[in-house]
């Protein structure tokens, strides 16, 4: 069979180019990019499909044929459904090397900017906090995945990339191979789920501190069922009834603002008394992830992470209250907001030191920053002085880009 390259229509031009003619384990690879592949099963590369420093970055996989072209079509799936997953850009097949011997076929995906392995960061100086928020994300994705009817087979950390989120991170699936669709899951197919999540997670940590690498003081046992925990706890709200006091008026209310500051809009909910308890029994039925960034992006046309976009509105809510009576309509509002607060800082950061965190993370650090200096100085030092600040001390050493930190 001659090299066929299947996929979108637009990517295919960029691979075509890559020397399919040679094995994955002789692709040149740089090593910044080497840094960020994480560990996997099988042969992986991250490549640019040319010299230029903001070359798209693709991520090659090879395997057998058949397991390329379903983890593409459910690759695929997975982003028509908004899921977090990586993006699917191709299948080649037919792959010979020089000699005419046949080579293994070989699936492409985009590779997700600003992403790290776990080992990457849970090697680095992280802080308990991070530790939770990235226990969290883990949870997060297999719920999200869960609701869309989607049973993974192989949660763990290795098949996941994390991104930065606000003061936490997102996570994101990067291997499909073992996934399948149901029209829904059943409690039996979560559970079985959460058995290789907890096994893997573990197994995976405890790997880490015999190598010696693992952030002090965690235990990879603890760690892996603080996952399964923050899933139940979410499935639980997200899909078991819940009781209220039928006397309290905003009761409903609350359980509804209570799912939207989890990043859930409410598409679909019940509510009825319960005949036993005389209360009121609120049922969420369908449920979406991504209340903040759909809300932001409705405003402001940005992209960006759940918690990301929640401090970003938070920004432009308080921009909003110091407006004068009366209140232009919001649309007017937030392109206000984009001129005069969120464009002015990122207009900020000089051409060298471009490109190194997301656009949404950095105006958050910088708020961040803000209040730290603010509590040091006792007073309001201003976004301006802030954002200075930050450019100066902190983004030379931030990498989240793969671009390596200033040294001193």
């Amino acid at each position: 069979m001659a090299l066929r390259i299947t996929g979108l229509g637009e990517e295919i031009a960029a691979v075509t180019v890559l020397p399919w003619h040679q094995s994955l384990e002789e692709w040149p690879e740089d090593p910044s990019l080497a840094e960020k592949r994480g560990i996997s099963r099988h042969i992986v590369r991250l490549v640019r499909t040319s010299d230029a420093p903001d070359a798209e970055v693709y991520a090659v996989k090879e395997t057998v044929a058949e397991f390329a072209n379903r983890e593409y079509r459910i690759l695929r799936e997975l982003n028509k459904l908004g899921a977090p997953s990586v993006e699917p850009i191709a299948v080649v097949e037919g792959r010979k090397n020089p000699e005419g011997e046949e080579l293994p076929c070989a699936l492409a995906t985009r590779f997700l900017p600003y992403s790290l392995p776990f080992r990457v960061l849970l090697s680095g100086a992280v802080s308990a906090h991070e530790i939770t928020t990235m226990a969290n994300a883990l949870a997060l994705l297999l719920v999200r995945l869960h609701l869309l009817g989607f049973w993974w087979g192989d949660c763990s950390l290795s098949n996941t990339l994390f991104r930065r989120d606000a003061e936490g991170f997102a996570a994101y699936l990067v291997d499909a191979e073992t996934g399948e669709f149901q029209k829904s899951l059943s409690d039996g197919q979560r559970e079985h789920d959460l058995e290789i999540a907890h096994f893997n997670v573990a197994a995976e940590l405890d790997d880490l501190a015999l190598s010696g690498v693992l952030y002090p003081g965690m235990d990879p046992i603890r760690a892996s069922e603080a996952v399964i925990k923050r899933y139940r706890r979410l499935w639980a709200t997200l899909k078991e009834p819940q009781l209220l006091d039928p006397s309290d008026r905003h009761a409903v209310e609350k359980a509804m603002r209570h799912l939207q500051d989890l990043g859930f809009a409410v598409e679909e909910v019940s509510v009825s008394m319960d005949g036993a308890t005389k209360l009121l029994s609120f049922q969420p039925r369908l449920v979406a992830a991504g209340y903040h960034q759909a809300r932001l992006r409705e405003l402001t046309g940005l992209e960006a992470e759940e918690l990301q976009a929640k401090r970003l509105l938070a920004s432009f809510d308080r921009y909003r209250a110091r407006e004068e009576e009366p209140r232009p309509v919001i649309q007017v509002s937030a392109n206000k907001w984009l001129r005069e607060i969120f464009n002015p800082i990122i207009a900020m950061v000089p051409e060298s030191l471009r490109g190194r965190i997301e656009h949404a993370q950095l105006f958050h650090e910088v708020l961040e920053h803000r209040w730290y200096l603010n509590e040091k100085a006792g007073s309001d030092v201003g976004l301006d002085f802030a954002t200075q600040a930050y450019i100066k001390d902190i983004l030379p050493f931030r990498r989240d880009s793969g671009v390596e930190p200033v040294t001193q």
